[in-house]
């Protein structure tokens, strides 16, 4: 089956080692991470790396009770015409650890019988996804004795799906999580672990509150880690109430439009969640130097919702103030346009304290 192609040796780097300190072998651990497909697949994939370096630094201790024994990520991509393919973030930074090229699995799907025949030969006693985005079958979930734990970022049984964030900032939900809990072969509907809340203020963008989430869900992990290994997590694990369930199915690029007959409100929450892709879209009429009507299609990077206008236009003429836009919406509310992004130029910063990602 396909696996990383950069030759490093040491198979024996699966095998389980002792503790000095209580003497036992440390439990084989096997790590799933990275997207295959927008939206932020390279993004994602940074913060499964995240994920990966946590477990590794963790594992490296002389009494962890559990050792990387393999990688799985998605398969190297070429990222323009001609050029070789590149390994996912997260293989490369495994790499750049020294972590051994043969142990980086990347199959094109988890259900390949190569790829399973490799993952029965490491025997894993647990796998961890972070971000994986690969559907996994039940022959591979049969295999870890201690299961699939997956790290969430959303309070399941809430935003079930390809984009929990995104679909939350886009709800305008003041407040989300991550959540530690079981693979089943059902979307995201797995015994609960474990999970922490986290406040989401009205200026924070996905990727900036995927790399707070993943973050948080290290450590949740390595707190949970030791109760899954000897399972008694199972046994305090809680099922998910299925009626309370909401999904989260991935963003598209006819969503990334804004059109002006909602409110500023809604306006900006959109801004927030399809920041990292496909960013959202919008056409303004202006008018050019010769006073003729010219419709741009530009991208809207950073906004905000104005909380007063004191100047006074048509209903749909677009104001200046300052450094910024201010497009009249639905329900007399103004959205303030601070970073844009005019065609074939960069974008352009207004100032906006919600850094751009």
């Amino acid at each position: 089956m396909p696996r990383c192609s950069q030759p490093l040796p040491c198979r024996f780097f699966c095998c389980a080692a002792t503790s000095a300190a209580a003497g036992t072998k440390k439990k084989n651990v096997v790590f799933l991470g990275s997207p295959q497909v927008p939206p932020s697949a390279s993004s994602q994939n940074k913060l499964s790396a995240s994920v990966l370096e946590t477990l590794l630094s963790a594992s490296s201790s002389t009494d962890s009770a559990f050792q990387v024994a393999a990688v799985v990520t998605r398969p190297p991509a070429t990222k323009n015409r001609g050029r070789k393919p590149m390994p996912s973030a997260v293989a490369q930074f495994a790499l750049d650890r020294g972590f051994p090229g043969d142990l980086i699995f990347t199959p094109e799907r988890a259900g390949e019988e190569s790829f399973l025949s490799d993952l029965k030969e490491v025997r894993p006693e647990l796998c961890i996804t972070a971000a994986y985005g690969n559907v996994l079958p039940q022959r591979f979930l049969d295999i870890p004795p201690c299961g699939t734990v997956n790290i969430y970022p959303s309070l399941l049984p809430l935003y079930r799906g390809a984009a929990p964030v995104q679909r939350a900032l886009l709800d305008g939900v003041a407040e989300t999580g991550v959540s530690l809990a079981y693979t089943v072969r059902a979307l995201d509907a797995g015994p609960v672990i474990a999970s922490e809340k986290f406040p989401v203020d009205d200026c924070i963008k996905a990727l900036d509150l995927l790399d707070i989430l993943f973050n948080i869900g290290s450590k949740l992990l390595l707190d949970e880690l030791l109760s899954v290994l000897d399972g008694s997590a199972k046994q305090k694990a809680k099922p998910q109430d299925d009626s309370k369930a909401t999904l989260a199915p991935k963003m598209n690029l006819d969503e990334s439009w804004l059109t002006f007959d909602e409110e500023a409100k809604v306006l900006h929450n959109k801004v927030r969640a399809f920041a990292g892709w496909p960013r959202t879209r919008a056409k303004l009429q202006l008018m050019n130097q010769n006073g003729e009507p010219d419709v741009l299609d530009i991208k809207v990077i950073s906004t905000k919702v104005s909380t007063s206008c004191n100047k006074i236009g048509d209903e749909n003429q677009i104001l200046f103030s300052g450094n910024s836009l201010l497009v009249p919406c639905s329900g007399s509310t103004w959205l303030e346009v601070m970073e844009l992004q005019l065609p074939g130029k960069k974008h352009m910063c207004k100032g906006c304290k919600c850094q751009d990602t």
